[in-house]
């Protein structure tokens, strides 16, 4: 509902790419200060901690922490602000300084920055409810940031003076709500955090010997989990040189591309870190069954996922976006985006799963010299697929370069003994590669028969004929699996060790 909305409100256009560029860099320091490099640091540390001497001390272990967090971004956010044009330039130099879009670009920039700091103490709450096996409320709260999005939509947008300053707003707004509604769940759960009473404990955080650890680790953790998201900028600094349009067309893309990535790689991710470093004490076997585990309900899912999003494109693209300033062109043109990003969704759901599980071992040297190897030779494709298919080359290249990450880290863990696959593995992925393709001839015939574009006229039938194919297409999906012995309840069962 939310990208609907503001696909209708803004299109594709230079108004849409100035705010996908403006929300770009706040969005990667939230991979790279928070949900990302600070969680996979922070989270290995504090379940060993609340493991060995109990909640209190994990919340001592917290508080000094969350002090150098809030000064850091702090500062961070204050600079950006301050710094928004420079910023500009760094991540979109195909705008023209002092343009009418460069100039708007920089005012979003300046609005939206300081999200930062809100997100940080989001990602900091939802690591200490998670380590407390509390889900519900970290789970929760992104939706608090999309409901923001569709209020500002429907009933700011008359009080600014263009709509894309309302979508700026209701990006603030939603940092703040996220940041209320967790901190509560922390005072429920007997964890309150005071993050400004921090501040003058500093002394005590840095002679921390743990709060060391946790630095130490956030720094090559930045850039291991955040691969994809360093790709996206750079790719989005080649965007703005390529036709208008194409920053928004690769974003809404991605939008479609991060639905599955969140609701199954993040999430999957989120449940099994704090598991994977409580097993990593108790045996190598709790701790290789968890992981394969993972890696099983990641190919079951994922890959039917990666073959509708291929296959099914113009048609998710339609109904979703092709309403209000959303023309036919930019639905063939974001539809190119999404079948470039299926390519490599697989890849980027499992490095979800396998990052975590050097992460869980506190090893995140490993994956940050993968990460680094993988942005390179990221860049290096797109100098071949954007010449040939111009911006589906960039999500192209970053799907590509995902897959390489998966293979390489699946690789050094079982070259390093970490992980040992259970049997069965190959007639597994046989049965799951026929029922995706059953699918997906399913899709593919539907996708020719049905003229998408043309029926927008018809935008409820388009709705419900779409709708009706997903579903249909994931009966055939689970009936195939049944069919061939493998039946849906046994395959998404969860080891009992996660139960405990």
């Amino acid at each position: 509902m939310r990208e609907t909305i503001t696909a209708r409100v803004l299109g594709a256009s230079a108004v849409s790419d100035a705010f996908f560029i403006a929300f770009r860099i706040p969005n990667l320091l939230r991979r790279l200060f928070a949900e990302g490099a600070f969680s996979q640091a922070f989270i290995p540390i504090l379940s060993q901690v609340y493991a060995k001497d109990g909640k209190p001390a994990s919340l001592e272990l917290a508080r000094r922490a969350i002090s150098l967090l809030f000064l850091v971004v702090l500062v961070i956010a204050a600079i950006g602000t301050l710094g928004a044009s420079w910023v500009v330039m760094g991540i979109a130099s195909g705008l023209q300084v002092g343009s009418a879009q460069w100039e708007l670009t920089v005012r979003l920039t300046q609005w939206m920055f300081p999200y930062i700091v809100f997100i940080s103490m989001v990602a900091l709450a939802s690591g200490l409810l998670n380590t407390y096996r509390s889900f519900s409320l970290p789970a929760f709260a992104p939706v608090l940031m999309n409901v923001s999005f569709i209020g500002g939509a429907l009933f700011l947008i008359p009080y600014f003076e263009q709509p894309v300053f309302a979508m700026a707003f209701s990006v603030m707004l939603g940092g703040v709500l996220q940041v209320v509604v967790l901190w509560f769940g922390l005072w429920r759960s007997g964890a309150w955090l005071n993050p400004f009473a921090g501040l003058g404990r500093l002394r005590e955080a840095f002679a921390d010997e743990r709060v060391h650890r946790i630095l130490k680790n956030m720094v090559p953790a930045s850039l291991a989990v955040s691969v994809a998201q360093i790709s996206l900028i750079i790719n989005t600094n080649i965007a703005s040189h390529l036709a208008k349009g194409s920053v928004s067309w690769i974003s809404f893309g991605d939008r479609l591309m991060e639905f599955p990535t969140a609701l199954l790689g993040v999430a999957l991710g989120t449940v099994l870190l704090p598991s994977l470093s409580a097993a990593a004490t108790r045996s190598h076997a709790d701790y290789s069954n968890l992981l394969d585990w993972g890696l099983r309900l990641t190919l079951a899912l994922a890959l039917p996922a990666a073959v509708g999003l291929g296959v099914f494109s113009e048609a998710l693209v339609s109904m979703l976006f092709h309403y209000g300033r959303f023309d036919a062109t930019d639905v063939t043109m974001t539809s190119h985006a999404v079948m470039a990003y299926s390519v490599g969704l697989l890849g980027l759901v499992l490095v979800k799963i396998l990052a975590p599980g050097f992460y869980a071992k506190q090893d995140v040297r490993t994956p940050v010299k993968i990460g680094v190897m993988v942005v390179v030779v990221t860049q290096l494709m797109n100098l071949v697929w954007v010449p040939i298919f111009g911006h589906a080359g960039l999500p192209l290249s970053v799907g590509l370069g995902a897959s390489l990450n998966a293979g390489v880290l699946y690789l050094g863990l079982r070259k390093r003994g970490l992980y040992t696959p259970s049997q069965g593995w190959l007639a597994y992925s046989v049965r799951i590669g026929i029922a995706a393709a059953l699918m997906g001839a399913l899709l593919f015939w539907a996708n020719h028969y049905f003229d998408w574009i043309a029926l927008a006229a018809h935008p409820v039938l388009r709705l419900l004929e779409g709708l009706g194919l997903i579903v249909a297409a994931a009966l055939v999906y689970f009936a195939a699996l049944t069919a061939m012995g493998m039946h849906p309840k046994k395959l998404l069962s969860r080891p009992a060790k996660i139960e405990d």
